[in-house]
């Protein structure tokens, strides 16, 4: 008998767990329907980069499953067949203020390499060798460059993904759904029942649970980004990316593309407009390290929402007392790096193949209940 499942929600968490779904052993008597309107989602709006090794983050839950999250994409890479347009490992450069602290950053980055391979290797950086490493930059910083971290574009990767499971036992569904008292679905069709449903709506889990009397503690956070046009002196193929203290990421892509970003607006909620304020003041940010920007450069702004819990920390597993539903959500700025890493246990759990311990990654979902 085939197995029905849903996912509702098709970010980072959602296509990974469909791809899972269609490749893990037991997909072959499993249907999947993946129910997505595609509006705010964070992943979609996102580029970032996959290098969790050196944050300031000291949540260990947390850390644990970056870190894994870190370990399974080049596995998940190679299962998917992805090239660089969504993934490519091209190391990360990660900046302090000052002399000592960037000697103290290298120091804890050659103690996690020794029992980090996914690290790769741990460089500590002079200005001058950043700037040969990163020639278009006119201002460089000195840094540790880590040869494992990664970068990301998150519609290519998300796109990828589906399409792969689409050609063995994923069908998309580009509507909004809703959900009924006991967790049944609702679609412009009428009602659909589920063996197992997997919701990922991010921001939006709140509205998405609320019908069965669940209340969520996540908020939403607004997200914008900026892509520029660099001619092509400055721009060579396969830079790493740079991640300066207190300022914006920046991550030079291939044929001149480079993003920067993404801001923190907690105020902002749901609103998905563009502002001019954001744009600009993320040129400034990337400005402090390439003068020679400007913004008749900029050739689009991109805006997300994030989900954020009150601990600041991603949650999944089955709701209480509901064993044939999973969540998986509240990922904030790391969403790129956790998301998948969930997406593949809560797969995993759908086969009865999970052995791992959730519990070092994650509270209980329960905490985040009101």
């Amino acid at each position: 008998m085939v197995k029905q499942i849903a996912i509702i929600g098709g970010g980072i968490v959602g296509a990974t767990a469909a791809f899972y779904l269609s490749h893990l052993p037991g997909s072959e008597q499993t249907q999947v329907t993946l129910f997505d309107d595609g509006t705010g989602q964070a992943t979609k709006a996102a580029s970032g980069i996959i290098s969790p090794w050196l944050s300031k983050r000291r949540n260990k839950r947390w850390y644990a499953l970056a870190k894994a999250g870190a370990e399974l994409y080049p596995k998940l890479v190679t299962e998917a067949q992805l090239g660089p347009d969504a993934y490519q490992q091209t190391g990360t450069i990660v900046t302090r203020k000052s002399a000592k602290d960037l000697e103290k950053l290298y120091q804890e980055a050659l103690t996690k390499a020794d029992h980090t391979p996914a690290m790769g290797h741990v460089t500590l950086l002079s200005s001058e060798a950043v700037q040969q490493r990163l020639p278009l930059l006119s201002n460089p910083p000195a840094g540790v460059f880590v040869s494992g971290g990664a970068k990301i574009d998150g519609a290519n990767f998300v796109w990828n993904l589906l399409e792969r499971a689409q050609q063995t036992n994923l069908k998309i569904i580009s509507q909004t759904v809703s959900l009924t008292a006991d967790g049944d679905i609702i679609t412009e069709d009428g009602l659909q029942q589920f063996d197992q449903t997997i919701i990922a709506t991010g921001a939006w889990m709140k509205k998405t649970l609320t019908p069965m009397g669940i209340t969520m503690k996540i908020r939403p956070q607004k997200g914008q980004l900026i892509d520029l046009k660099l001619s092509q002196q400055l721009a060579p193929q396969s830079m790493p990316v740079l991640m300066p203290e207190g300022s914006s990421d920046i991550i030079p892509f291939n044929n001149g593309k480079l993003v920067i970003g993404a801001t923190h607006e907690n105020e902002g909620g749901f609103d998905l407009k563009a502002t001019q304020v954001a744009a600009q003041q993320l040129l400034n940010n990337a400005k402090a390290f390439m003068a020679h920007l400007n913004s008749h450069q900029i050739t689009g702004v991109r805006v997300g929402t994030r989900a954020y819990t009150d601990d600041f920390a991603p949650f999944f597993g089955r709701l209480p007392n509901r064993s044939n539903i999973l969540v998986g959500g509240g990922l904030g700025s790391s969403g790129l790096t956790t998301g998948p890493i969930i997406g593949y246990l809560l797969a995993h759990s759908i086969f009865g193949q999970s052995t791992t311990d959730w519990q070092q990654y994650t509270k209980p979902v329960s905490q985040y209940i009101e």
